[in-house]
């Protein structure tokens, strides 16, 4: 089967498209042969030019578009076309006075029928070409956002579903010793736990959240993370720098996922405790830690979440995320997004 709909045959349908051009061609015939005693020869004529033209240069458009792309290759597709349309023009012009001429019929002027007949072909070819060029265009940017987005949800729950088994069964042992230990904390850490996924189920869905919402939830995420390391982690947040923040957006789970990573990859104790800062400054929101790298490789470490955020944010933002990087200071920072 055919890739492009153009090369469909349907034989009711060309017959009434062809009844259709062929009564366009009919006042040309009368204004080509305004003189002429007898106007029936001219009509048909004139009706056989339109319905042959029209019908061979759709033809070969399809045969063009089958081989070179209006996306890919515009200016070789319009060139193509234009030298293609005058050829096959010329051809059917030259074919249609040899076959008039068998029935006894001598058309004048050839020449200047075939430069008028190029002319008219070119100037409706060009505006039918700017039309499918535009349609093109479009069409291949929805798909292209369409397939980009695609990918981005695709990564996203890849990564959602790496890191939340390891991190519940973290959470899980963690819980385990509560229990025994302390029942008044281990009834806060279940709450903040329910929270913890609850969000995650709520905005599995989404592309952005408000910035409020998404800190609701690291503050929950780390507590969970305090109970755990206790003295061998500290976090401090420091929102002053917001003007309104009812408006601003995130994409889900970013701020979550860059702690995440300060966790996974440096060491962790009381005697060096791993810092972590969230601040604003500039319009765009800053998650900055503490170099202590670990020497052994986490294996838990999937390697995805700096380059997933990088990839929402591309999609997301005219801006991307920063990173910098010294002997002391890890910091990732991430626009903010106006709702």
């Amino acid at each position: 089967m055919s890739k492009n709909p153009a090369l469909h045959f349907n034989l009711k349908k060309e017959l009434f498209e062809s009844f259709l051009i062929f009564l366009i061609g009919i006042p040309w015939g009368y204004l080509m042969c305004s003189t002429c005693e007898n106007m029936i020869y001219p009509i048909l004529i004139s009706g056989v030019f339109w319905v042959t033209l029209w019908k061979g240069n759709q033809f070969l458009s399809a045969i063009l578009d089958l081989k070179v792309s209006w996306v890919k290759a515009p200016l070789l597709r319009a060139l193509t076309g234009v030298l293609g349309h005058s050829f096959i023009t010329f051809i059917l012009v030259t074919g249609i006075f040899k076959v008039v001429e068998l029935f006894g019929i001598t058309i004048s002027n050839y020449k200047l029928t075939v430069l008028i007949s190029i002319g008219i072909t070119l100037v409706m070819t060009l505006i039918l070409y700017a039309r499918k060029f535009l349609l093109s265009w479009r069409q291949a940017a929805i798909d292209s956002e369409r397939m980009q987005k695609e990918i981005i949800t695709a990564k996203f729950e890849t990564l959602k579903n790496q890191v939340n088994p390891h991190f519940l069964f973290n959470s899980l042992n963690t819980l385990t010793n509560l229990v025994f230990e302390n029942q008044n904390t281990a009834a806060k850490f279940i709450k903040k736990l329910s929270e913890v996924y609850r969000y995650v189920l709520e905005v599995k869905d989404k592309e952005l959240v408000k910035l409020e919402e998404e800190m609701n939830f690291v503050r929950s995420y780390v507590f969970l993370q305090k109970i755990r390391h206790e003295n061998a982690l500290y976090i401090n947040e420091n929102l002053n720098g917001l003007k309104e923040s009812h408006n601003i957006m995130v994409p889900p789970l970013t701020l979550q996922l860059l702690i995440e990573n300060a966790i996974k990859h440096n060491v962790l104790s009381s005697e060096s405790p791993l810092n972590i800062d969230i601040y604003i400054k500039e319009e765009r929101i800053f998650v900055e830690n503490n170099l202590q790298i670990k020497n052994i490789i986490d294996e838990n470490s999937t390697g995805v979440g700096l380059e997933n955020i990088r990839s929402r944010y591309k999609y997301l933002s005219p801006d991307a995320i920063k990173i910098n990087k010294d002997q002391n200071i890890f910091s990732v920072s991430l626009p903010l997004i106006k709702k």
